[in-house]
């Protein structure tokens, strides 16, 4: 079993790098999702996985009796969730506003910084100014 999940890591991880390193911005966000999933199956797999044996102390007892899964990387990787989970959001909505403004998800293209928004406060327009905006 720790074997397989080993390969999956292994996969988990190439495929996430290998998103990351395109030029377009959704593979990236793609592949950030991928990598926090194969690090949280690491984590998971360092607590040692051990079958049937939940992280309790027994009734009448006030340690846990070995082997028992470690409790530890299980509420690592809780958390772990919460926070890919937020940061995933936070970069759809910054995508999909960079996509808006700027018109293109292409990384090369993004790294212009001439652009400026017809928002932008430096960008000025006669015809906005006649037209009283």
């Amino acid at each position: 079993m720790t074997l397989a999940l080993a390969l999956l890591i292994g996969v988990l991880f190439t495929v996430a790098l290998y998103l990351m390193m395109r030029r377009n911005l959704v593979k990236v966000l793609i592949g950030l999702i991928i990598l926090s999933n194969a690090i949280n199956l690491f984590i998971f797999t360092l607590g040692r996985l051990v079958r049937g044996r939940p992280p309790l102390i027994p009734a009448g007892e006030t340690a846990l009796q070995p082997p028992y899964a470690d409790p530890l990387p299980q509420a690592l990787i809780l958390t772990a969730i919460v926070i890919s989970f937020g940061v995933t959001a936070f970069a759809v909505a910054l995508m999909r506003q960079a996509y808006q403004v700027l018109g293109t998800s292409d990384l090369n293209e993004l790294r212009d910084t001439d652009i400026q928004p017809r928002y932008h406060p430096d960008h000025y327009h006669a015809e906005d100014e006649a037209e009283g905006h």
